[in-house]
């Protein structure tokens, strides 16, 4: 049986100004690229949406937006395609909403490659396939060439926080434990290694995942969790020092207990950065009681999301919304808020 070849309607391999003017030619770059990979329920204006979970008493809906810029738009273990459904997923997967749908819009550069387009519309579908979510509705704009960098991406996400869950950072208590499901600082490591400007050579790969499935096994295992937060933008100790002052508490963790690679702890040395400020896609930092710290770090290992899982320090009454860390000398060093940005266009 002999395979036919799909008929393409587009013309030419990049994006030209014609694709934002509303014509035959954006209905086509639409089509083609997008919604026939994400093959929404209508193409109307608007998704229209239902799910039982909706129904449940006292259940609460959760909604988040974000935008994406990164450089570049493709990196080792990732693209911008990727880590906008990963980051959207994980803000809401944070707050202990299930994640269900999402919205996707591109601001596209004249003259990007439409090859490169499919790879990322083909990646987003990937990711959204394996955290269970659908992307249901979506934009596309073309802006002339120098106004923007190939394309940027914005997902906004709505899911169900289920009746009787409630993670927020203003729950950490005295005591509580603080565990990280894995290795910190591989995306911006990652990140900064593929723009290629310090010449440094590299197998370090972003840690971009989504971590829904790792939130509801860790829930299932330690129900009295109290509060997580993705170490994205600003790393561990801008996410540490935002839940500390929501708290009122203080915490403390321990150096020896980071867990780093080699390979970035090197690479912050050369360029005299700190890995507590590297951003991160694919790790977060949860606190639980510490009577339900072991079944919290076992239910972590063992799903493929938290295999690195790890304890690195506790919850305190001294001096609240201050962070701190027992250095491997012995002393204590102020883990203070990021001023500014190490890294622009991270994420």
């Amino acid at each position: 049986m002999t395979m036919l070849k799909p008929v393409t309607r587009l013309r030419g391999d990049r994006v030209t100004l014609a694709h934002g003017g509303g014509g035959k030619a954006m209905r086509d770059l639409i089509e083609e690229v997008f919604t026939d990979v994400f093959q929404p329920a209508n193409r109307e204006d608007q998704a229209r949406l239902t799910n039982a979970a909706l129904a449940e008493p006292g259940a609460q809906l959760a909604f988040t937006t974000d935008s994406f810029v990164v450089d570049p738009v493709e990196f080792p273990g990732g693209d911008i395609g990727k880590i906008a459904v990963c980051g959207t997923v994980n803000d809401l997967a944070v707050g202990g909403a299930r994640p269900l749908w999402l919205s996707a819009a591109f601001i596209i550069e004249e003259g990007c490659e439409i090859a490169l387009l499919r790879r990322i519309v083909a990646s987003m579908q990937a990711e959204a396939d394996k955290a269970g979510v659908t992307i249901v509705t979506g934009d596309t704009k073309v802006v002339g060439k120098g106004s923007a960098d190939k394309v940027f991406v914005t997902t906004s996400g709505v899911g169900v926080i289920p009746p009787g869950r409630d993670l927020r950072a203003e729950r950490i208590r005295p005591g509580d434990v603080a565990i990280v499901n894995g290795v910190l600082g591989d995306h911006g490591a990652a990140i900064l290694a593929a723009r290629g400007d310090m010449a440094l050579s590299t197998d370090i790969q972003s840690d971009c995942q989504s971590l829904n499935g790792l939130i509801e096994a860790v829930l299932g295992a330690a129900p009295d969790a109290r509060a997580a937060r993705d170490a994205t933008r600003g790393g561990l100790a801008s996410a540490l020092n935002e839940m500390a002052e929501a708290a009122g508490v203080s915490i403390e963790i321990d150096e020896a207990s980071l867990p780093l690679r080699a390979e970035v702890k090197g690479m912050c040395e050369i360029l005299g950065l700190d890995p507590l400020y590297l951003a991160n896609e694919g790790t977060l930092v949860l606190f639980v009681p510490a009577a339900q710290a072991d079944a919290a770090i076992g239910a972590m290992r063992a799903h493929e999301a938290g295999r690195d899982t790890v304890a690195i320090g506790t919850a305190g009454q001294h001096e609240p919304g201050r962070v701190t860390m027992r250095t491997l000398f012995g002393g204590a060093r102020l883990v203070d808020m990021l001023v500014g940005e190490q890294l622009p266009r991270i994420c």
